[in-house]
């Protein structure tokens, strides 16, 4: 049984600070792209390292100077130049279609910066009309590009160390669990401290709550996890 909202929001702020403590906030943003190259940038990223997909991006945008280039190439030479990120057959023919889509919708401007102006509601609505953007992309556009936005994306890492806090029910998946995370978020909390929450729970996930063999014994919120508490 999951305790009142108001409880659960509590627990979430008593366990963001124990992982602001160990992690260091708040965290530097890790680039500052543009959030049209930030789009494609998460697009690459589904299911790949990021190691692998960073070298994609890098790849795909030395080969080809503008993102009307990328949209005009040949399939297979998009395909050929994403090779280091997984499903790059199927990313390439979809990262056209996005760009056809998104210079139809701007009449060639090529420039996303608009929805820094937009409620994050609606910015991600837009973001989530495009094919094969759901809400983890659309927050991470928000999110991690120069816009700096008030939005909470959640990976599986995030995922998995909130099921296990019991903050987080087990049959909620990682597209549902955004707005069930982000509305135990405070109100008042600004873009950074979002932002860390999303990377604090990221690195414990990588760093201790490990999907095989989470580390327990060190982890620093032993005494608030059921799972360790079972275990």
């Amino acid at each position: 049984m999951f305790p009142p909202a108001d409880n659960l929001q509590q627990r979430v702020l008593v366990i963001h600070d124990r992982l602001c403590a160990t992690y260091g906030c708040p965290i530097p943003y890790f680039h500052n792209l543009d959030p049209l190259s930030e789009l494609v940038s998460a697009l690459l990223s589904h299911r790949t390292k990021n190691k692998d997909s960073h070298l994609a991006f890098q790849q795909l945008t030395h080969q080809f100077p503008t993102w009307v280039a990328v949209r005009d190439a040949p399939t297979a030479e998009v395909e050929a130049a994403i090779a280091p990120c997984t499903w790059a057959e199927s990313k390439a023919p979809r990262l056209q279609q996005v760009l056809r889509l998104i210079g139809e919708r701007l009449n060639d401007h090529w420039n996303l910066d608009f929805l820094s102006d937009l409620p994050v509601p609606a910015a991600r609505t837009w973001l989530e009309s495009l094919p094969g953007v759901g809400p983890k992309t659309s927050a991470a556009v928000l999110a991690f590009s120069r816009i700096r936005g008030r939005a909470l994306p959640v990976d599986s890492h995030h995922h998995r160390v909130a099921i296990r806090l019991g903050i987080l029910p087990a049959t909620v998946d990682v597209g549902s669990a955004h707005k069930v995370l982000e509305a135990l978020l405070p109100e008042d909390w600004i873009a950074q401290q979002v932002y860390d929450h999303h990377e604090v729970f990221m690195l414990h996930g990588q760093k201790c709550c490990f999907f095989r063999h989470p580390a327990c014994d060190r982890c620093p919120l032993r005494d608030l996890c059921p799972s360790a508490a079972m275990g």
